[in-house]
């Protein structure tokens, strides 16, 4: 569970839109729900010449934050390293008024703690994979050797949900 999600922090152009756009915002509750479904997040990072870096990652949670395990010497990480900004959107919905989803403005911090990094695999892994035998936190444990972690500390959120529109199927 995230402790942070962002709420209260709605970027100034959500905030001027009325009606659909306060109809259609999830509440705290229905954020979290999304979030701990095994979704794939699109992660965007900014490069040395400020174009977006967007990639597809699997995420975890590690103590009430948003956490991502990847590679230390991978662009995403090079880039947050020198810019913490990061833009992550998490989006399901094959129709119009079945979509809903979340982007989350955040600051990343690159942790290489190998403790940390390790439960953040752990994490990542189980979410998506399933509990983890002796032979798995090896494997993890492994893995962690190369990779680093990348807590997302969640300032902002922009929420929808278009099935509160009803609009039918």
């Amino acid at each position: 569970m995230v402790t942070d999600l962002g709420f209260g922090n709605e970027s100034e152009q959500s905030m001027t839109r009325s009606g659909v756009r306060d109809l259609v915002r999830m509440t705290p509750d229905e954020l979290q729900e999304l979030l701990d479904g095994r979704r794939t997040m699109s992660v965007a990072t900014l490069q040395r010449s400020g174009r977006p870096h967007l990639v597809a990652m699997w995420y975890g949670f590690v103590d009430g934050s948003l956490v991502l395990w990847t590679y230390a010497r991978s662009q995403k990480v090079a880039n947050i390293r020198r810019d913490p900004r990061v833009t992550c959107l998490i989006e399901e919905g094959s129709t119009y008024e079945q979509l809903r989803g979340a982007e989350l403005v955040c600051t990343g911090e690159v942790v290489d703690d190998p403790g940390y990094v390790m439960d953040a695999g752990r994490s990542v892994h189980e979410r998506y994979m399933g509990r983890l035998d002796s032979e798995g936190i090896e494997r993890v444990a492994k893995m962690s050797a190369k990779r680093v972690a990348v807590r997302l500390k969640i300032e902002e959120t922009v929420t929808w949900d278009h099935r509160k529109l009803r609009l039918g199927s």
